[in-house]
């Protein structure tokens, strides 16, 4: 079966506001499922990130316009934003 959910996008992952309108936006290297959900950030829909919970599926947020990141993701390199299990919200 599946081991992750790739999400290719046109900016680095997630981040705590609009990276093309901000310039200091911050990524975050990862998010818990929990977050994504309590906090309303928007990587994928509810749905989506619930039944990624339900089946421990983490969810890689990437730049697919850099050079070699989609290789990256798939080889399970830190590239993006990754959505898991987490205990706390790290920056």
């Amino acid at each position: 079966g599946a081991q992750a959910i790739f999400k290719a996008t046109d900016v680095d992952g997630v981040f705590d506001r609009d990276p093309q309108k901000f310039a200091d936006a911050i990524q975050f290297d990862q998010l818990s499922y929990l977050d994504v959900l309590d906090k309303g950030i928007k990587v994928l829909d509810s749905t989506a990130i619930t039944l990624s919970m339900d089946n421990d599926l983490p969810i890689v947020v990437f730049n697919m316009e850099v050079a070699g990141n989609i290789e990256r993701a798939a080889m399970g390199e830190d590239v993006g934003t990754t959505v898991c299990h987490l205990s706390e919200f790290r920056k």
